[in-house]
């Protein structure tokens, strides 16, 4: 399963290089399963969340991204209209009401100290505390009932179960296109038990 979605590793190449980028499979340390996940629930990749026809790859090829230097007052100029193009990225209408299972990293965004509660749900390690955030239509906010908030840490890897809506929600980290009620969180695997 492809976690990061080519967009993204482009970004983190061009805008910072020298920051280590990890796809899901590779991070330790994910909470122990508070909840079973629901079997009504498919499972989607990071992709599903995307229009076909968004291609934000064309804002690239106008400022030759490849060859620029951090120094370069085109790339700052990049930078920021990426941020712009992130903040609105469109999403998957299709999607709202939808019972999935995506799996991600934890980005917190309230805990009580020992327990997340709160959440950003991203596909690539570093997003919105290291490296700047994935487009919106690439961050998910979850909001946990009491009952499955977990001990946890940053960038923990779980699976997240529940029922996708397409409602933006704004954060100090990052703009999210989609939120998930969800119903079960899990610690991610490379072979996710059956739904």
């Amino acid at each position: 399963m492809r976690l990061l979605h080519p967009l993204s590793a482009l970004l983190l190449a061009v805008c910072l290089s020298g920051c280590d980028g990890q796809s899901v499979g590779h991070q330790a340390g994910a909470p122990n399963p508070t909840a079973a996940a629901t079997p009504a629930a498919a499972e989607i990749e990071w992709d599903t969340l995307i229009p076909p026809d968004w291609q934000p790859e064309t804002l690239f090829n106008q400022y030759d991204a490849g060859n620029l230097m951090d120094d370069d007052p085109r790339a700052k100029e990049l930078l920021g209209k990426l941020k712009q193009l992130w903040a609105q990225a469109p999403v998957v209408p299709e999607l709202d009401g939808k019972r999935v299972r995506l799996p991600g990293f934890v980005v917190p965004l309230e805990t009580d100290g020992t327990r997340i509660s709160e959440f950003l749900l991203v596909p690539y390690y570093g997003a919105c505390i290291h490296v700047p955030p994935p487009p919106a239509n690439q961050t998910v906010y979850v909001r946990l009932p009491p009952e499955l908030a977990f001990a946890g840490k940053a960038f923990d890897t779980i699976w997240v179960t529940g029922t996708l809506k397409v409602t933006p929600t704004s954060s100090e980290l990052a703009e999210a296109g989609y939120r998930i009620e969800a119903t079960g969180i899990a610690p991610y695997t490379d072979k996710p038990e059956p739904l």
